[in-house]
């Protein structure tokens, strides 16, 4: 096995000069990342990849850089994984993609573009053991589909059903619908494709997940409050001129997958679905399917005990400022020299035909010392910390004060629900118990803290984050 992993990412970035940039989620200290890709857990590491330009703060010249970990909270960083090849099918990036396991060997499917502007297909790439050195011999697995309809494909996604792999892809067609394309994976090198799967014209999808083109699509079987399991499909909403506001965030459906009577192929029939996140710094995120042995649900992986389990990473990306927040422009983003933030894990299950999103047990090992405990009123919230309010009626979380005060969250808690807010700088993730969880950046400058506002009728515990020793 090789050994080249290079720095431990949350201990480096704790002395970034860059106020803004956060330290409780790992990423490199400068360039740009987007999409988390290939997230997979492999002989008792998760791994997560992301879409990287370690050479700008800009979305160009798109790698894969990578990191890992044993326990979802110390990271460590490793080289560049995958590079666009001169003359090859990526030699204008490696795009979006999974990781999996193909006989025993860490594979990456992901897409490819040759030009700028041209069509993707589906590039394979071999790893080593532990997933650090990488094999790139350009070789594709799936091209442009021939029909006429199909207009636009990209990043694709594996799944299993009935014991047999298969594999969809996001794509647009001509008629302006967002579709999914369906293809069956016995051979890793050579995908077989079955067809448009899915359309926005299925009227659940028509109204969850309205977009042009359905990027980063993701099918995972996830736990059922009360036993069993159900599907969840998501999709990254694109629209045209989007330029990375993604107005339509990201959307979902619950449904199930059945064998077509005659050709056994899987056929997914969405009963229901909704937004997967309320914030609107939040795009294409990736999710990985867990399978473990019976245990205490003591971590993410012990969450599998019983049924299917599902971890999920997202993107939350810089921005002008949207919903009133103060953002950051691209000469302030270019003068930091970073771009992009990867969300905590979060665990997936469904209760009551909802999706629920939730912070992975581990990240509770951040929690450092306690500075409020069952504080009512106005509350001081250190720059980094997590909060958990209780309690019933309306919820304010703001930053600065005066003019240039900023209203980042407001929310109601009610009697029974749970409120759990992280900030980890610029970054602001809170997750309501029973439904999925906000992603916002704000980007306090020297000088300012942050308060929350509560009700008569709630209260908080607040503490500060510190990583563990």
């Amino acid at each position: 096995m090789t050994d080249l992993a290079l720095v431990s990412s949350l201990a480096r970035a704790a002395t970034h000069p860059d106020p803004a940039f956060p330290r409780f989620h790992p990423r490199p200290a400068q360039g740009w990342i987007n999409d988390p890709n290939g997230v997979s857990y492999i002989d008792g590491k998760y791994h997560v990849f992301f879409q990287y330009n370690p050479d700008s703060a800009r979305h160009r010249l798109i790698q894969w850089g990578h990191v890992s970990s044993a326990d979802l909270v110390q990271w460590e960083e490793h080289p560049v994984a995958l590079v666009p090849q001169t003359g090859g099918p990526d030699s204008a990036g490696c795009w979006t993609g999974v990781v999996t396991l193909d006989d025993g060997v860490p594979t990456a499917a992901y897409s490819g573009v040759q030009d700028h502007g041209g069509h993707s297909q589906v590039v394979i790439a071999r790893g080593s053991s532990d997933l650090v050195s990488w094999n790139q011999d350009g070789h594709v697995a799936a091209s442009m589909p021939t029909e006429p309809m199909v207009t636009a494909v990209r990043d694709p996604f594996i799944f299993r059903f009935n014991g047999a792999r298969y594999a969809i892809q996001g794509a647009g067609l001509a008629d302006g619908r967002a579709a999914l394309l369906l293809y069956s994976v016995e051979d890793m090198e050579n995908w077989e494709y079955k067809g448009i799967w899915l359309t926005s014209s299925d009227p659940v999808a028509a109204m969850h997940a309205p977009a042009e083109i359905w990027e980063c699509p993701q099918l995972v079987e996830v736990p059922v409050a009360g036993g069993g399991s159900t599907w969840v499909m998501m999709f990254s909403l694109w629209l045209s001129g989007d330029d990375h506001e993604h107005a339509n965030g990201v959307g979902h459906l619950i449904g199930s997958l059945s064998p077509d009577p005659e050709t056994g192929l899987p056929v997914f029939t969405a009963a229901t679905g909704g937004k997967s996140d309320l914030g609107r710094d939040f795009y294409a995120p990736q999710i990985v399917q867990l399978t473990y042995s019976s245990a205490a649900a003591t971590s993410a992986a012990s969450m599998a005990a019983a049924s299917a389990s599902a971890l999920m990473w997202g993107w939350a990306n810089e921005g002008p400022g949207r919903d009133g927040r103060r953002g950051r422009t691209q000469e302030e983003i270019d003068d930091a020299g970073w771009s992009g933030v990867l969300t905590h894990p979060r665990l997936l299950s469904v209760a009551d035909g909802v999706l629920v999103v939730a912070p992975a047990p581990e990240v509770s090992a951040y929690r450092g010392a306690a500075v409020a405990s069952d504080a009512s009123g106005s509350v001081d919230v250190p720059a980094f910390a997590e909060v958990r309010v209780t309690g019933s009626g309306p919820v304010s979380l703001r930053l600065g004060s005066g003019a240039d005060e900023q209203l980042v969250y407001s929310g109601t808690v009610a009697a029974g629900e749970e409120l759990r807010i992280f900030i980890d700088a610029s970054l602001v993730e809170v997750y309501r118990s029973g439904s999925v969880a906000t992603t916002l950046r704000a980007y306090p400058l020297a000088g300012e803290s942050w308060t929350l506002e509560l009700p008569a009728g709630a209260t908080a515990n607040v503490w500060e984050l510190t990583l563990p020793r």
